[in-house]
């Protein structure tokens, strides 16, 4: 699969453009590329996607501000709330339901996805979308880790396989739209006579009607039941940052599309490190002795102790960088860095020899003491 195309750059805009304006440019794109102007195109109709994909990103303001910062997501997955924008995929049907919302030719009954023999049986009967919240260690995060998540949600029903009907009876072919779950209509647009398909209203869009419904699940098709899930957390993550997996939401009533789940990171703070960004801050307490005359530490990392050298003659507070001991960047190459605070750290008692030897050296210091002032560790 190639890769996409810069927003910005599918719509012809510039990166600071008005909402006005990202609006004005996706009406023209649509307009020009819609499938009734170009039918049996392929290329049209995945112009006319690619499109609205960068429509609905652009035009709202946080799937913006995240796709600004990170660009696009991995497929398969999009994240959100500081990792988003990217990941963000619409079909053909889901196109053509966003031009039609976004500039007033949509109508009551049945939704945009059935338009232009699009949408399939059950369409109107779409799994709920379901959210749930992951917390992971920032070792995972920084990483990546898969986890496993139990996710109450409903379910295909085992006594009627889904299809809502009781043992020895079987759903019916709707009469009055011959399976199809839609029934055409002809309505206006800016684009002139346009056939569309609605919902079925004898079926609600299903193509079938149940006339003996299963006990269990009263003719749904589904039950409240749990799945297992196996969650793979991209290396980077943030608090609030998700992953959208798609059809694992709700089950669709009598085997419709099952809706999506959006799995939303919560990374616990850890006791050792801060995070900034990509990169982590830890205080190293040290000597005053050890500063003076220089020295070497263990200081942790989140793949284990590392040595640390700390010349003769550094200041309490001096930030020392270790190269690639942070986070793994999102959507890029490289990770980020750890940085380590050296504090000189004074006993609050002493021993008596001990005192009465930096008695000893206490004059000689006072001479090489600077005065006060500004940057005094610069």
């Amino acid at each position: 699969m190639s890769a996409k195309r810069d927003y910005y750059q599918v719509l012809g805009i510039q990166k600071g453009a008005s909402v006005s304006e990202i609006k004005k440019a996706y009406r023209k794109l649509a307009i020009k590329h819609h499938p009734d102007k170009n039918p049996d195109d392929e290329s049209a109709a995945e112009r006319f996607r690619e499109a609205t994909e960068a429509y609905e990103v652009l035009k709202d303001e946080k799937k913006r501000s995240q796709y600004d910062q990170f660009g696009h997501a991995p497929e398969g997955g999009g994240y959100g709330g500081g990792y988003g924008g990217g990941g963000f995929n619409v079909d053909l049907n889901d196109a053509l339901e966003s031009f039609l919302r976004n500039f007033g030719m949509g109508g009551a009954g049945g939704g945009f996805g059935d338009m232009f023999g699009g949408g399939g049986r059950g369409a109107q009967q779409r799994g709920r979308d379901l959210q749930i919240t992951l917390k992971i260690s920032l070792a995972d995060a920084a990483r990546g880790v898969t986890k496993k998540l139990k996710v109450n949600k409903q379910v295909v029903c085992g006594t009627c396989h889904g299809d809502g009907a009781a043992p020895g009876s079987k759903p019916v072919t709707c009469s009055q739209c011959n399976g199809m779950g839609r029934v055409r209509q002809v309505r206006q647009s800016l684009l002139g006579q346009m056939m569309t398909e609605v919902a079925c209203p004898k079926c609600q869009g299903q193509g079938r009607t149940v006339s003996n419904p299963c006990g269990n699940c009263r003719g749904s098709g589904t039950v409240r039941g749990e799945e297992l899930l196996e969650v793979k957390v991209p290396a980077g993550v943030s608090t609030g940052n998700y992953m959208e997996m798609q059809g694992k939401g709700d089950h669709g009533v009598q085997g419709a599309a099952s809706g999506h789940l959006r799995v939303v990171f919560d990374v616990e703070e850890n006791e050792i490190f801060v995070r900034h960004g990509d990169d982590l801050l830890i205080d190293v307490p040290v000597s005053p002795v050890d500063l003076m005359l220089g020295t070497k530490v263990e200081v942790p990392t989140l793949a284990g102790k590392v040595a640390l050298k700390i010349p003769a003659g550094t200041q309490s507070h001096k930030v020392f960088r270790m190269r690639g001991k942070g986070i793994t960047h999102v959507n890029r190459p490289g990770t980020g860095d750890q940085l380590v605070r050296v504090l000189a750290w004074t006993p609050d008692k002493l021993d008596k020899n001990v005192q009465a030897k930096l008695e000893e050296v206490r004059e000689d210091l006072a001479k090489r003491i600077p005065a006060p002032g500004r940057h005094l560790y610069d």
